[in-house]
């Protein structure tokens, strides 16, 4: 086990990227995998989101890479072709694990390509045309440059799939499995997964070579990964969720806070009625475009909104770290659902509070979800938006309503014909005087003549 990331056999520029962007040690999961993975082996990684996977196969592919700031790159006959590629199965994933990579392969010249849907084929054609060594990108994007002919797969030596059981939830599978097909010359396959269904161990057996199968400790418990987390569960009315939501967020300590909905319209609605109550809160969900989606998203990491109001499958693989809050504005469908979505609270050993909001029809999902997690939460505390528990538990300011900010009762300035301005407010307004216009009488002149007679 080594202690630093100079304790392994690492190319100088790597050290220098890692230390620049903060990385001196290596997380458990890192540890494990690095040794492996630098030696060309094949290994299934099964750990949850937020415990430093992307090093752990992002290292190895830039130590691997033929760059062009190398001195093998002009004796090198496959320049300018990929020859590492890196599958998600969200968008939002695809930009965070590109950038990451990029960070550590910027000082070496090596040229990193996001491909997804939402946006233009056109930019990612030009930029693989002009040539690219690791290519990251979701399944059905993937599949459509290559089927044009633009993504060459022939030359692909190291093949990484991440978080594959959310590609199986979504429905990826058989364009992963093309995938896999379309790369003869894959040397080295790595899968990552924070759980292995049936369908993924196949998937293992018949696309790997003697995988290396690590598991970081934490894994063997499943409500382990909320354990640190302080969870509120809460029986709420449907039309009085929107007033205990709002309260909630003008909590003592209240810091950037994520809400999650199920459905898209409930979310984008949550959403408008926060901004309406006087928040700063931007939606992300599946029916928004991509470039709305990537503002609302650096809005928040930004920190212009400190509400983000999303679905699951838009917050997949999402990971910002100072969330103090995360509330199930409605809730989980099951287990890991709940798992994933608390998850996104209490990272790096930092407190968060998770709040779920249980609606009466609720109550049977709900405990399915408490008996197979052990939570020992089976009975939510019936709570409304008044209940003295629910300030007191959230550390709610004492005359809190569910606004942020109350309706303005400042004097309006009106102008008359006259410059001088006339106050008035809006609690009782003095009607103006109107100024009487003398009439002047208006002559008339006939132009066309009559015939008399």
């Amino acid at each position: 086990m080594s202690k630093t990331f100079a304790d392994l056999p690492l190319r100088q520029s790597t050290i220098e990227a890692l230390t620049l962007h903060g990385f001196h040690a290596p997380f458990a999961i890192q540890e494990m995998v690095l040794p492996i993975a630098l030696a060309d082996g094949d290994v299934i990684g099964q750990a949850k989101t937020g415990t430093g996977k992307t090093l752990a196969f992002g290292i190895p592919l830039v130590e691997r890479v033929i760059a062009p700031l190398d001195p093998e790159w002009k004796d090198f006959s496959d320049a300018n072709l990929p020859q590492a590629l890196v599958v998600v199965p969200t968008r939002e994933l695809c930009v965070q694990v590109t950038k990451d990579i990029q960070e550590l392969a910027s000082t070496r010249g090596i040229r990193v390509l996001a491909v997804y849907g939402g946006r233009a084929f056109e930019p990612q054609i030009e930029q693989l045309q002009s040539g690219v060594e690791i290519v990251v990108g979701t399944p059905g994007r993937l599949l459509d440059l290559y089927r044009q002919g633009q993504l060459k797969l022939s030359k692909v030596g190291r093949l990484v799939l991440d978080e594959a059981d959310e590609m199986l939830d979504l429905g990826f599978l058989p364009d992963v499995e093309k995938i896999f097909t379309s790369t003869p010359a894959r040397q080295q396959t790595m899968l990552f997964s924070a759980t292995m269904p049936g369908d993924i161990i196949a998937l293992a057996r018949r696309f790997m070579e003697q995988p290396v199968h690590i598991r970081t400790q934490e894994n063997d418990d499943e409500s382990a990964v909320v354990s640190r987390v302080e969870q509120h569960i809460m029986r709420a009315h449907a039309l009085d969720k929107i007033e205990m939501l709002a309260r909630i967020l003008q909590a003592d300590g209240r810091g950037p806070t994520m809400v999650f909905c199920r459905t898209k319209r409930t979310c984008q609605k949550t959403a408008d009625d926060l901004v309406e109550r006087g928040f700063k809160a931007s939606a992300i969900h599946g029916d928004l475009g991509q470039s709305a989606r990537e503002r609302a998203l650096s809005d928040f990491k930004a920190g212009k909104s400190d509400v983000l109001v999303a679905t699951d499958v838009a917050a997949r693989g999402i990971d910002i770290d100072g969330i103090t809050h995360v509330i199930n504005y409605q809730c989980p469908e099951d287990d890991k659902t709940y798992v994933h979505r608390i998850g996104r609270t209490a990272r790096a050993g930092a407190h968060g509070i998770g709040v779920t909001f249980v609606d009466w029809d609720d109550m049977s999902r709900w405990s399915l979800i408490n008996q197979s997690l052990k939570l020992g939460l089976a009975e939510p505390i019936e709570t409304y938006s008044s209940s003295d528990h629910l300030f007191t538990l959230m550390k709610i300011p004492q005359g809190s309503t569910g606004r942020m900010k109350p309706p303005s009762t400042s004097p309006q300035i009106l102008f008359r014909d006259s410059d001088k301005p006339v106050r008035k407010h809006s609690a009782k307004a003095t009607p103006a005087k109107k100024i009487p216009v003398e009439k002047t009488p208006r002559t008339r002149t006939r132009n066309k003549k009559f015939k008399e007679g």
